[in-house]
C-alpha cells in the first residue's frame, strides 16, 4: 500500500526489531512473595512450640498450668514470627473445669483469627471477682482468677514480641533503689516477718501496676515496682 507524504519531512528514525522491546516487556517481573498472616484457615501443623506457665492462686486448692502453643510463620525469612495458636489450662482441681474449658476454646479461636491480640489481655484483666480479688506473690493484686490468666497471656505476648515491655531505665531503677533503702531505714518498726515481702509492709496499692508498692517520702507518693509517681 502506497502512502503519500504531503507534509515536509523534518526528521526520521529507524524502527528496531521487536527483540529490542523494553526489558519489562521481554521478561515480566516476578510476583512478590505474599507474607503469611495468621488466620483461621491455617491448618495446625504436627509440631508446635509450647510454653507452660504455673500459677497458684489462693482461691484455688491446686496450682494451674497454662500452656500456650505457638505456630511459626514465614519460616527462614526476614519476616519470621511466632504467633499464639492455642492454649490449654490444666489443674487437679475440678471446681472450675467447665468454664476453664470454655475459656480455652474461646481464647484459642481468637488466637487463630490473628490480628491485634492486646484487646484480649485488656478484657481478661478487667474481670473482677464479686467475692474480692487476691494478692499474688510479690504483692501484685489480681482482681480475679480470670485476670491472672490474662496476665499470663500478656507475659507470653511480650515474650514472643507481640507486645512491648515497658522497661525502666537504669537511672530510674537506681533512684527507686535509693528511695527504698532510705524509706526502710526510716521505718525500722517493721518485724522480721513483715520484711519478708518484696516491698515495705506498709506500702499501698499502685493504681498503674496493681502492686502493693507505693510509699510516701517527702510528701511524694512513688511506686517502687513500676516507678509511677504523683510528682512526675
Amino acid at each position: 500500500m502506497t502512502v503519500k507524504i504531503s507534509n515536509k519531512i523534518v526528521g526520521y528514525r529507524v524502527k528496531k526489531a521487536d527483540t529490542d522491546a523494553p526489558a519489562e516487556q521481554q521478561a515480566p517481573a516476578k510476583p512478590e512473595t505474599k507474607l503469611q498472616q495468621m488466620n483461621e484457615h491455617i491448618e495446625r501443623p504436627d509440631f508446635l512450640v509450647g510454653t507452660t506457665y504455673k500459677i497458684k492462686p489462693p482461691v484455688a486448692e491446686h496450682a494451674m498450668y497454662i500452656t500456650i502453643n505457638d505456630i511459626l510463620l514465614n519460616e527462614d525469612t526476614d519476616h519470621e514470627s511466632r504467633q499464639p495458636y492455642e492454649v490449654f489450662i490444666n489443674s487437679k482441681s475440678m471446681e472450675h473445669f467447665q468454664w476453664v474449658i470454655a475459656l480455652t476454646r474461646v481464647i484459642s479461636a481468637v488466637f487463630r483469627k490473628g490480628g491485634d491480640l492486646t484487646f484480649l489481655v485488656e478484657e481478661l484483666r478487667s474481670v473482677y471477682d464479686p467475692n474480692g480479688g487476691y494478692f499474688k506473690k510479690g504483692g501484685v493484686f489480681m482482681p480475679s482468677l480470670v485476670a491472672e490468666i490474662g496476665a499470663v497471656i500478656e507475659k507470653h505476648l511480650k515474650a514472643v514480641g507481640l507486645m512491648e515491655s515497658e522497661e525502666m531505665s537504669e537511672t530510674t531503677k537506681r533512684i527507686l533503689a535509693e528511695k527504698r533503702a532510705e524509706f526502710e531505714a526510716n521505718n525500722t518498726t517493721a518485724t522480721n516477718d513483715d520484711k519478708a515481702g518484696d516491698f515495705p509492709p506498709n506500702a499501698t496499692m499502685c493504681g498503674k501496676c496493681s502492686t502493693k508498692a507505693v510509699i510516701v517520702m517527702d510528701g511524694c507518693a512513688t511506686c517502687l515496682s513500676c516507678g509511677d509517681s504523683k510528682c512526675g
